[in-house]
């Protein structure tokens, strides 16, 4: 069964990478859109939180960040119970057409589908809009006038 733990740490590296979408097929879309339909706005934002903890553990990026190993160890548990409901019952069948048709890509495909909600989650909070934007600020509008005359 590592071969199976494998394939779920893929997964949820795809839904934390948010790349381009794998073309895995039909039985990967269908298990994206089962995945999509038994998350609710709490189970994906839970998953941008893993996401956050995961990336605030590069050491670039981890003097900004006050996740603990507690926090961490949460996260864990939430994302496995998580997995294992989506794919043991709530879309079992899609799991098992994805498997057989697409093997593991076709399960790290369903699975960006769902990291890509979990980031429309939360980016659609308007104070996050606003620190994305920020940045425009200082952008230097001269060069870019002249840049695309």
């Amino acid at each position: 069964m590592n071969t199976f733990k494998s394939v779920l740490a893929g997964c949820f590296i795809a839904a934390a990478t948010l790349s381009a979408p794998v073309l895995a097929g039909d039985t990967a879309a269908a298990l994206g859109s089962c995945l999509g339909d038994h998350t609710t706005g709490k189970d994906r934002k839970d998953l941008a939180q893993w996401v956050f903890a995961a990336m605030a553990a590069h050491p670039e990026i981890k003097p900004l960040s006050n996740v603990t190993e507690a926090n961490r160890e949460e996260m864990d548990r939430s994302m496995a119970a998580l997995a294992t409901r989506l794919l043991t019952e709530n879309c079992r069948t899609e799991a098992k057409a994805a498997i057989s048709t697409g093997g593991s890509a076709a399960i790290e495909a369903a699975f960006e589908v769902l990291g890509q909600l979990a980031m429309q989650e939360i980016m659609s909070d308007a104070s996050v809009n606003a620190s994305i934007t920020r940045y425009g600020k200082y952008l230097d509008n001269a060069k870019f006038e002249a840049a695309f005359k």
